[in-house]
């Protein structure tokens, strides 16, 4: 058994992606971010879905498309759509994120 929390370093230079398990179409990844933001006028844009979960701390997300940002804590979450330029504005020292992403047909990603 594996615990999402075990073997997390106390200190990054940059944020730490994990795949915890993966199949083809499909990958669960742990984040770890200590601080980390996006460089500035930087913006992801994948090619895949993805969903994120704020385990512990938090995070503020902007999206391209829309004014503000979107404040994250313990247990929110966020489905960002394939092409949704986003980028990571705030993270706390310690923010645990549990992502999944998947391509192809599948379920369709509501713009939140």
């Amino acid at each position: 058994m594996n615990n999402v929390f075990a073997d997390i370093p106390q200190a990054l230079d940059e944020e730490l992606f994990q795949t915890l398990t993966s199949t083809p179409g499909v990958r669960i990844e742990r984040i770890v971010s200590t601080g980390q933001v996006s460089p500035d006028g930087f913006w992801y844009e994948q090619e895949e879905t993805e969903w994120v979960l704020v385990l512990e701390g938090a995070a503020r997300v902007a999206f391209a498309d829309t004014p503000g940002e979107m404040v994250l804590g313990v247990g929110d979450y966020l489905l960002i759509a394939p092409g949704r330029r986003h980028r990571v504005n705030y993270t706390a020292n310690r923010t645990v994120w549990l992502a999944v992403w998947w391509s192809g047909p599948s379920w369709v990603a509501e713009k939140i």
